[in-house]
């Protein structure tokens, strides 16, 4: 680590590090504004996926997660201009995400197709082609057993297991998200995990 630079009186000056990642982000908003059209097609293909599968996990049904998607998204291109570059676009994107899918599933909506019918097209794939189809039918089964369970996990929790578990974010990103503290975090993804165990093993 090299060390902090002197000014002239001898008085060490240490200078905010900027992880490359945001100055990537704060050029992709800038081109946005610029009005570049091309740099929020690129936004799209960097989280339109994890935003789908965000908000299928939340919801719990294939139609309403493409809905949320396309609304997130509105919501994303309107508000872009607006990115300060003091987070990573990343961790920005999904509070986004979070706080429209809280929104929008905490009204009564009526039942849609389930995420158990993979018959859909765009469904999850989980192929493996080194499993055998036996293998692949207990994958499967288990991968929808997991999806059922998570819908029953209480959204407060579901919110973090799904963060960190399906979306790969750290702790540090899932506080930021959801506005809390990184002890919180911890204790709503074992509370979740537990929650979610206590169901798998009553076979739901």
């Amino acid at each position: 680590m090299e060390p902090p630079w002197e000014d002239s009186v001898g008085v060490a000056t240490v200078y905010p590090v900027v992880h490359p990642d945001v100055a990537l982000d704060v050029a992709l908003v800038e081109r946005h504004r610029c009005g570049d059209l091309q740099a929020f097609d690129e936004v799209y293909e960097r989280f339109g996926e994890m935003v789908y599968n965000l908000a299928l996990r939340l919801a719990a049904n294939r139609e309403e997660a493409a809905d949320l998607t396309q609304e997130i998204f509105l919501r994303i291109y309107r508000h872009l201009g607006g990115f300060g570059g003091r987070s990573t676009l990343k961790t920005w994107v999904f509070r986004i995400a979070i706080n429209h899918c809280r929104d929008r599933l905490s009204r009564h909506y009526p039942a849609l197709q389930s995420i158990d019918d993979d018959s859909q097209e765009g469904g999850v794939s989980i192929a493996d082609p080194g499993r055998g189809p036996e293998d692949l039918a207990v994958a499967a089964d288990e991968g929808r057993r997991v999806a059922e369970g998570l819908s029953r996990v209480p959204p407060v929790f579901r919110e973090a297991v799904v963060l960190r578990d399906l979306e790969g974010l750290s702790y540090e990103e899932i506080a930021e998200v959801l506005g809390v503290r990184v002890g919180t975090v911890r204790s709503r993804i074992a509370r979740g995990r537990e929650q979610l165990r206590i169901l798998l093993e009553k076979g739901l």
